[in-house]
């Protein structure tokens, strides 16, 4: 694991950046960012004039909420993590200006608490999670998760892991294959799109995402590829999340947060698909929910509950925002904050 400031990023001999780079910035725009930053103010706002606020984005990517988070607190202190090095060496580029108030770290999410005990950071108040594949990462076609684009079929968030979609693909058995697809795509085709993979491969090693997107899309009944937009997009989906681990990590993300923050402490999660929001769904309800006993009188201190839920159910960006920025578009928020200290 590597932590630097955002300086010491921009001084990395491996720094690299082109027009194309500084076109990806300026044209990123967050997600329901307005509203991201409205959550967490109150939590950030709270922390004693003479104590130093400190947030995580868990997700840094393109940087834009972290910038936007410094820039209305003036007093904020930023840890950001990211598994991608390209998207830790752009941010550094953008929040260079705020100097000593910002630790880059290559990790994943659900390294908080190494991140944390590491730092010598013994709680944070607020945690921002904008999950899923960044748009630099679905813009740059060598990085291999879009399949509007032929590239070697990689699919690594980090691209110093092993594991790539080229070898989920060809190497994974058939039935694997098969439940890769339907639990993390939901897809209803995945026996025929696994059972066409497995013929294809045997012929030639499956090495590009044209020809994968290709095959999945003769897999699938022609009424069924009228409509939905590209029948490949699940299959894409269900890879990247194998690939990256993404459900698994999350399940071990989100509780690791949740036990960084202090009474009032927030934490802000969007999330892109149904799997992701699910869990989220699942872990927030119940650390919102009173575990005292059925049948007693009066609820029991220690079983009351340690967060209180921030949003109805998941809240959704505006149509002008899904209109102006079309990554918004399949986004779910959620967010809770800290009311009681685990016991």
């Amino acid at each position: 694991m590597l932590h630097r400031t955002a300086s010491e990023w921009q001084r990395m001999g491996g720094w690299k950046m082109d027009v194309g780079d500084h076109a990806a910035e300026a044209g990123h725009v967050p997600v329901m960012l307005g509203r991201v930053l409205e959550l967490a103010a109150p939590a950030i706002d709270a922390v004693p004039r003479d104590e130093t606020p400190v947030h995580i984005d868990a997700t840094l990517g393109m940087g834009g909420h972290a910038e936007a988070m410094l820039r209305a607190h003036p007093r904020l202190r930023l840890i950001g993590l990211d598994r991608d090095t390209t998207a830790l060496e752009r941010s550094a580029r953008r929040l260079e200006p705020f100097g000593d108030r910002v630790v880059l770290e290559h990790a994943v999410y659900d390294e908080i608490p190494r991140v944390l005990r590491r730092l010598g950071v013994p709680a944070v108040h607020s945690v921002l999670f904008d999950l899923g594949v960044s748009s630099p990462q679905l813009d740059e076609a060598d990085r291999g998760f879009a399949y509007s684009y032929d590239a070697p079929l990689d699919m690594r968030m980090d691209r110093t892991q092993g594991l790539t979609a080229a070898d989920v693909v060809n190497e994974y058995p058939p039935a694997e294959l098969a439940r890769i697809l339907r639990e993390y795509g939901e897809e209803r085709f995945a026996q025929r799109i696994a059972a066409a993979i497995v013929r294809e491969r045997e012929r030639e090693p499956l090495e590009t995402t044209r020809r994968l997107a290709d095959l999945v899309r003769t897999s699938i009944p022609a009424a069924t590829r009228r409509t939905g937009g590209n029948p490949a997009k699940r299959t894409f989906q269900a890879l990247r999340i194998e690939v990256n681990g993404e459900l698994e990590t999350w399940r071990r993300a989100l509780p690791a947060a949740l036990d960084a923050l202090p009474v009032g402490g927030r934490v802000v999660v969007l999330s892109y698909h149904s799997l992701e929001d699910r869990i989220t769904k699942k872990v927030l309800a119940a650390q919102a929910a009173d575990t005292t006993p059925p049948g007693l009188p009066v609820p029991l201190p220690e079983h009351e509950p340690r967060f209180r839920l921030l949003t109805r159910g998941a809240e959704l960006p505006s149509a002008e925002e899904t209109t102006t920025n079309p990554r918004a578009g399949s986004v779910r928020m959620r967010a809770a904050e800290r009311v009681r200290e685990a016991t």
